[in-house]
């Protein structure tokens, strides 16, 4: 019984133990998101203004075209590629995180057509992806921190534009997981490129927040070309930012799981502990009273 109930002790003071570094973990990955969340918020803004950048330029040019120079492959070019940017995770604890953004991604690109050309950022979403019939082009470091977001955007951005100068990209999509209702999380896909008329229309359609016309200081093309840089990058960083939020929320998610497991296992070792000590004191009991009547009976 002293081993059992050594065994017992033992594994109760692993599970607190352990139970404490999962509510370290579920407090980091709290304040994780709500500093990625208050990101997400502070970036916003920047990007109306971007959006509502872009609004000024078609209410100041024709709407029915834009500089030639910005746009990219024609579909009909039997080279061309989509492009799909995929943002994973590096670290493990994430439960369903990355499962949930592949079996979204291989039902959404089924609808894009053409030859594929699929980056990663995360070593977790590369490797699920490295077992099915895709075309991986580069895989990206992912940021671990806010600070180290641009550099990762910047990147992208090369890599695209490299790509472009190859004519092999028609389109451009961003897949990542976005929060929900807290903590929840769900994958979601962007559309990047191309600047075509469906693209425009969104832009064309905003009506201007007030009654006061925009104009142009400077010519067409350099004004239209500076809010295009800024729309995708302000795009991928935004996508980046959602989907560090989301990861981190699916790490609560799976600490919180993981410590209401604990709790009961520990509780259930714990009965078990109590059982065991209750058995070994009513077996020494049994011994000391069957021993006082034994030794009552030699005395008579």
């Amino acid at each position: 019984m002293s081993e059992s109930n050594s065994d017992l002790q033992r594994k109760i003071v692993s599970a607190t133990d352990l139970k404490s570094v999962v509510r370290t973990m579920k407090a980091m990955a709290a304040a994780n998101i709500n500093q990625y969340e208050n990101a997400v918020l502070s970036l916003e803004d920047y990007y109306r203004t971007v959006q509502l950048g872009l609004t000024a330029y078609f209410i100041n040019t024709d709407k029915s075209d834009y500089p030639a120079t910005e746009k990219i492959s024609s579909p009909s070019d039997h080279k061309s590629k989509v492009g799909i940017i995929v943002i994973g995770s590096d670290q493990g604890l994430v439960g369903q995180f990355n499962d949930i953004l592949v079996d979204f991604l291989n039902v959404k690109r089924q609808q894009f057509g053409a030859a594929q050309l699929i980056w990663t950022a995360g070593e977790r979403i590369q490797s699920l992806l490295e077992g099915q019939k895709v075309l991986l082009g580069r895989q990206f470091p992912l940021p671990n921190s806010i600070e180290s977001i641009t550099s990762f955007v910047s990147e992208i951005l090369i890599e695209i534009e490299q790509q472009q100068t190859k004519n092999q990209l028609k389109e451009v999509y961003l897949f990542f997981n976005r929060t929900l209702d807290k903590p929840n999380y769900g994958p979601c896909f962007k559309r990047i490129l191309p600047f075509d008329q469906k693209w425009k229309h969104e832009f064309v359609s905003l009506t201007w927040p007030n009654q006061c016309i925009p104009e142009l200081l400077v010519n067409n093309a350099t004004t239209f070309s500076t809010l295009i840089k800024e729309y995708i990058f302000t795009s991928i960083f935004k996508g980046c930012i959602e989907s560090l939020a989301s990861e981190n929320a699916s790490r609560l998610i799976a600490m919180q799981r993981a410590e209401k497991n604990i709790e009961e296992l520990q509780e259930q070792m714990q009965k078990s502990f109590n059982k065991l000590r209750q058995s070994a004191i009513d077996e020494e009991l049994a011994d000391l009273v069957n021993g006082f009547e034994a030794l009552t009976a030699f005395e008579k």
